[in-house]
């Protein structure tokens, strides 16, 4: 892969293989952030996350060889669950995960990426709240909280690759396998929208 004169521009502030850099880009709309040792990015997908979300860990001993994320995640959850119902007739629902940093926060959690058959988040908006007061904003990013519980049992170097969770009464979708766009599950519905997002309008 040959740098791009904006690769190479960045490669002047961070200190990455020019080339890494250039698939960066390639795989994102937008940059967010750039300094000696962190590239913010938003992705195709519309991710904010370091490195466009690709990994060099855990892929080879090739340290030419990098991860990319799924093309598109909410649709290779769909391909999963599929496949689970074909092979065993069970109607699961299917969260895809990845390591992402937070602001304000040391250290990496899971999050879900891609989701298949569950509603990414669970509102609260209108019930009452221990004292009787209206809830107004609440809604609770569940397929993030079960991804990072997850993480607990999988490990980041355990070599595992899936976990089951067991026992989460949540929304599903029960219908048809095949007609997942008319209810509009995607992991896209946990996006803040940008006018809506006090950080990047502050950069």
């Amino acid at each position: 892969m040959v740098p791009s004169k904006k690769a190479l521009e960045i490669f002047s502030i961070h200190k990455k293989d020019p080339r890494l850099i250039e698939l960066i880009l390639r795989e994102s709309l937008n940059i967010i952030k750039v300094s000696e040792k962190t590239l913010i990015v938003e992705t195709k997908h519309g991710f904010i996350c370091a490195n466009a979300g690709i990994d060099q860990s855990n892929v080879s001993q090739d340290s030419d060889e990098v991860l990319l994320l799924p093309e598109n995640p909410d649709r290779s959850a769909k391909k999963i669950r599929k496949s689970i119902y074909e092979k065993t007739k069970k109607n699961v629902s299917i969260i895809i995960s990845d390591t992402f940093g937070r602001p304000f926060r040391k250290g990496q959690t899971n999050i879900a990426i891609g989701v298949a058959g569950i509603y990414p988040l669970k509102s609260y908006i209108g019930n009452r709240d221990t004292f009787g007061k209206v809830l107004k904003v609440t809604e609770i990013a569940i397929v993030d909280e079960l991804a990072s519980s997850a993480e607990l049992v999988m490990g980041k170097t355990l070599g595992i690759p899936a976990a089951i969770i067991r026992g989460y009464e949540y929304e599903h979708q029960t219908s048809s396998l095949d007609d997942y766009n008319s209810f509009g599950i995607s992991i896209k519905s946990i996006f803040r929208d940008k006018d809506q997002d006090l950080f990047r309008n502050s950069l």
